[in-house]
């Protein structure tokens, strides 16, 4: 039997409880240097050599930092409206700082405070800057007002890629005033967007910007007469098979893509080289949208649609082609030219693909609109040709189509 050393067991015992006081006492002192980051009152001195470089609706300030050991951070205090004044902190790891939100383009004054870990502030710098016509103002002001489709299109550029919505009044003649539509928010380099559901009869559009500063343009207004537009008549549409489109999986026949139903069943396809089939519109039409209902209980997923082209002709009882991938719009194959291609948008709350939520199925189950370019030609067919799926499968579904434009 091993013999215990009662003496170092001892030591290990009495030792136990100072060990846990040193514990307790480092856990409180950590806590105690989180809340006070120091006790030292010593004013730390100005910003200095400060220097101006004026941006859109904003400055970029640069200035060397006061030699205060205890220096945390350099603060930017400045009115950008009537309103609202803004403050700005960068760290003392840096030597700029932007001020941004500015309304106008005119002078404003910025102060500059250097901050102390204690909560000390410098003498105050003032600073003037003349920031260059804001973002909000200069993305409207230069904003193309046309007649679209059953509205209105709204093209422009937005060249720094500021974070902007686009609120668009429509003139109500039975109430005599300005109907708000949803806002269009905008964070790339160009705006291009549509509001429809208008009649071909002259109508007051207008438009205006926000920031997210809440600064607001003044309203640009424009009044246009709306294309014509209308539902295709999906009575007139009918199977049209060529060679090169795809097999047809579990009886959901063609047909039942465009039979006014958005249940089940749908098209769908075995798989194969390609993914795709072809219907006649029974009529000839300049197209101005498509919109896609895609199969429910697997939104975002498996073989629902991601990406797609749409492919037309007006050639009667057009031929086979096999169709280019990757190809661009106004693309010949054949009798076939390229309509547009599309992509199938991502979830609206954000979340992965596989995980979308019940706002993002609303989304869905509601019909997705993809916007025929205009320069599209009229079409008496259609080819629809799936380039991705969701799930990256070779055989998709979808469950219901409606085309909407101008029958000539």
């Amino acid at each position: 039997m091993k013999k215990i050393n009662n003496r170092r067991s001892l030591s290990v015992l009495l030792l136990a409880p100072v060990l846990l006081m040193m514990l307790f006492a480092s856990c409180k002192k950590a806590e105690s240097n989180i809340e006070v980051v120091s006790n030292d009152p010593t004013k730390p001195g100005p910003v200095t050599n400060v220097n101006v470089t004026n941006l859109n609706g904003s400055a970029r300030l640069t200035y060397t930092l006061p030699n205060s050991k205890n220096l945390l951070y350099v603060l930017a205090k400045y009115a950008i409206n009537d309103k609202t004044v803004r403050e700005t902190k960068a760290s003392y790891y840096t030597d700029t700082i932007t001020v941004d939100g500015f309304a106008r383009a005119q002078e404003y004054t910025v102060t500059l405070y250097a901050v102390s870990r204690a909560n000390i502030m410098s003498d105050p710098v003032t600073v003037k800057v003349n920031p260059l016509t804001p973002n909000y103002q200069l993305v409207n002001a230069a904003l193309n007002i046309t007649a679209d489709f059953g509205g209105a299109n709204f093209f422009g550029l937005n060249p720094n890629k500021a974070p902007i919505a686009m609120h668009v009044l429509t003139f109500n003649t039975k109430t005599n005033k300005y109907d708000e539509q949803d806002p269009n928010y905008i964070s790339t380099d160009t705006v291009n967007f549509s509001v429809r559901g208008f009649s071909a009869v002259a109508t007051k559009f207008g438009v205006y910007t926000t920031d997210r500063f809440g600064n607001h343009s003044d309203t640009l207004f424009k009044t246009l007469t709306p294309l014509y537009e209308t539902l295709l008549d999906k009575s007139k549409f009918y199977v049209y098979h060529l060679a090169s489109d795809s097999p047809i999986g579990y009886g959901w026949e063609l047909k039942y893509l465009f039979d006014g139903s958005t249940n089940e069943p749908g098209w769908h396809t075995l798989g194969a080289p390609t993914n795709q089939c072809t219907f006649g519109l029974g009529v000839t039409a300049k197209l101005s949208r498509f919109v896609l209902w895609e199969r429910l209980n697997s939104i975002y997923s498996y073989q629902n649609i991601q990406n797609f082209t749409l492919w037309g002709t007006t050639v009667d009882n057009p031929h086979d082609s096999v169709l280019p991938k990757n190809s661009a719009p106004g693309t010949i194959s054949g009798d076939w030219v390229n309509l547009g291609n599309f992509v199938f948008p991502p979830p609206p709350s954000g979340l992965p693909n596989n995980q979308a939520n019940a706002s993002d199925l609303a989304f869905v189950a509601a019909g997705v609109n993809f916007a025929i370019p205009f320069a599209a030609p009229a079409t008496k067919y259609i080819r629809l040709d799936v380039s991705r799926t969701f799930g990256g499968l070779n055989y998709v579904n979808a469950i219901e189509v409606s085309l909407y434009g101008n029958p000539l």
